[in-house]
């Protein structure tokens, strides 16, 4: 009697027919991501005869099943025996690209798309071109959405013939009665036209693109501006003005704020490609388009036309944008949506190099001061963070005397994180204003920032500190800031106290060795009998940089960073003798004063207390 018990040959087949009949789905999909492990047990020529045929039957299953096996197929060319085979994997994929569920479509779409690049030309016209007609002739929409986006891959691998031919059928799609099917031809037209030569475009494409532009749903309409931008860099100018520009014209002006918002969100790169530096186009079509863009009765559509006014600015003379840009410039820094002056704010300050000097004074400067007292506080942000560009074009003396006052204001603005962006631009001003200015103006607005209600306003304010120390210099560090820090942590505030053990600690990195013996290491001892546990233990955190960085800072010798630069000479043995009087100052330092101080915090009453404490004093061995 025969035994029922599978041979080893057999069995990795019939695990997995086990695992993905199984009614566990997890099981079911583990068993669909070892697909690769079993055909290698199989071999190429049972893969082929046995494994991929099961897998076309069992087709029936949950849409996460099906989406992982839509996916593994494509990478399954090896395991068949190499791309002599590949066409085996097209069944099972063209059924997938047929399913309701989109996820399980893309992913066969995908793998499609794969397996055409390793198929030869023979194989693609032989085996692949039935499978895309068989798609694209399909009854159901399904099919023929998926099929779009096989196209692009499969025809610059055919001949010319068989290039007439798929164009043909690409056109069925594209005057497909289902929204769906012309949607998803009007997406990939755009990848198949730059395989299309130039004749070929104005005689095949072009008529898809006027079709899809005049449909009557915005949802393809839409999509056709894309398509327009990719055909008009296969045309070149003239050709596009031919055929193409009257449809764009109509785009500007269509119905659908979608559409609209699409022409808007591409206006720049639809300058560029269909004016091509014609100044005569430019001015006669789309300076009226932007106008009309800018003026939008809809919010979504002024936002993202905003967004491309410097980038169009460019191309057009400066009369257009004086006498028809600005004035709606000028509009919109008060437009009613919040949105509309925010995407401004982030692009306005780029008219500043178009305009010059004198025009951004005349023109700019005015709109940036109102946007900076804006009651939304995105806008004012979007104003700070970009006033490097205005600085560079009407320099710091106008800009402080303009935008000072605004700047002080918002540093301190009720929004926190108003005051953070002021925070963070804080370095750059410093470094275009200069110390004295900065020392008068801004240094006591800098340590204010260290007693705020907010975490991260104190915390990026130390970083502040830290950041103007390598723009002054550490002397003048040691005069103005330092001493301010020290203060701090004298006030009967446990946070101003705690705030100002991080700045110390914070400062240490980019002060030299001099200044951490005599005024930061001090200041730390103070606080070790701090009666608030947190500034106690935040102590014994501290210790642990100031200790590596002293004995770092005495290895390099760097008693005076200030002084240093790329011509210092090499180190003379006096150098190196010093150097090492140095460290060794250094470790009896820590050895006399840090340790001892770690000592006494490791038998503080507060856990968090012993435990940084013991673990600095691990750190220092």
């Amino acid at each position: 009697m025969e035994s029922s018990v599978p041979s080893d040959e057999l069995y990795p087949i019939a695990v997995l027919i086990d695992e993905l009949k199984h009614d566990d789905v997890s099981l079911r999909l583990a068993a669909i991501e070892r697909l690769s492990t079993i055909a290698l047990a199989l071999g190429p020529e049972r893969t082929r005869s046995e494994l991929i045929p099961f897998l076309e039957e069992s087709l029936d299953d949950e849409d996460e099943v099906l989406t992982v096996l839509a996916e593994q197929l494509g990478n399954f060319v090896l395991y068949v025996g190499g791309n002599q085979y590949a066409h085996v994997l097209l069944p099972p994929l063209e059924s997938f690209a047929g399913v309701e569920e989109p996820l399980v479509r893309d992913k066969a779409v995908e793998s499609l798309n794969k397996i055409a690049d390793e198929m030869t030309e023979v194989q693609v016209e032989e085996y692949y071109l039935p499978l895309v007609k068989n798609l694209t002739t399909a009854d159901w929409f399904t099919s023929k959405v998926s099929v779009t986006g096989l196209y692009s891959s499969v025809y610059q691998k055919v001949g010319a013939e068989s290039r007439a031919g798929l164009r043909q059928l690409f056109g069925q799609l594209v005057y497909d009665d289902a929204p769906m099917v012309r949607r998803a031809a009007a997406t990939h037209l755009t990848g198949l036209v730059s395989h299309i030569d130039k004749d070929t475009v104005v005689t095949d494409v072009v008529p898809f693109f006027l079709y899809l532009a005049q449909d009557d749903q915005d949802s393809v309409r839409l999509l056709t501006v894309d398509v327009l931008i990719a055909t008009a860099g296969v045309l070149g100018p003239d050709l596009v003005r031919e055929h193409l520009l009257e449809q764009l014209k109509k785009l500007f002006a269509d119905k659908s704020w979608r559409v609209r918002y699409m022409v808007a969100d591409r206006f720049e790169q639809l300058a560029v490609t269909v004016a091509a530096g014609d100044e005569v186009v430019l001015k006669t079509h789309f300076v009226p388009a932007m106008v009309r863009l800018l003026k939008d009765s809809e919010a979504e559509v002024r936002t993202v036309i905003a967004k491309q006014v410097p980038g169009f600015c460019q191309l057009v003379d400066r009369e257009s944008v004086l006498d028809e840009i600005l004035p709606c410039i000028e509009d919109l820094v008060n437009d009613p949506s919040q949105h509309v002056r925010a995407a401004l704010a982030t692009k306005i300050s780029g008219l500043a190099p178009i305009l010059g000097k004198d025009l951004t004074i005349k023109y700019l400067l005015p709109m940036f001061l109102q946007m900076l007292k804006d009651e939304f506080p995105e806008v004012r942000l979007n104003i700070i963070c970009k006033l490097e560009q205005v600085n560079n074009v009407i320099g710091i003396d106008l800009l402080s005397q303009s935008l000072l006052p605004a700047i002080t204001q918002l540093a301190q603005d009720k929004q926190w994180r108003v005051r953070l962006a002021i925070i963070e631009y804080i370095p750059l001003l410093a470094s275009q204003l200069g110390m004295e200015f900065f020392d008068t103006q801004l240094r006591d607005l800098c340590m204010t920032w260290l007693h705020d209600n907010v975490y991260s306003i104190r915390d990026a304010a130390t970083e502040n500190l830290k950041n103007l120390t390598k723009v002054f210099g550490v002397a003048w560090s040691k005069a103005t800031i330092i001493p301010k820090v020290i203060e701090a942590g004298a006030n009967p505030n446990y946070l101003y106290r705690m705030t100002a053990c991080v700045a110390a600690t914070t400062l240490a990195p980019v002060v030299t060795i001099d200044v951490i013996k005599d005024d930061l290491l001090p200041f730390l001892n103070n606080l070790v009998g701090d009666p608030i546990p947190n500034i106690r233990f935040s102590v014994a955190r501290s210790y642990q940089t100031v200790q590596k960085l002293l004995l770092e800072k005495a290895a390099e010798s760097e008693y005076d960073s200030d002084a240093m630069d790329a011509s210092t000479p090499a180190p003379t043995e006096e150098d190196t003798k010093a150097k090492e009087e140095r460290v060794a100052e250094v470790k009896e330092i820590i050895r006399n004063v840090i340790v001892p101080n770690l000592e006494k915090l490791k038998e503080d009453e507060d856990v968090d207390v012993r435990f940084f404490a013991n673990k600095t004093l691990q750190a220092i061995g």
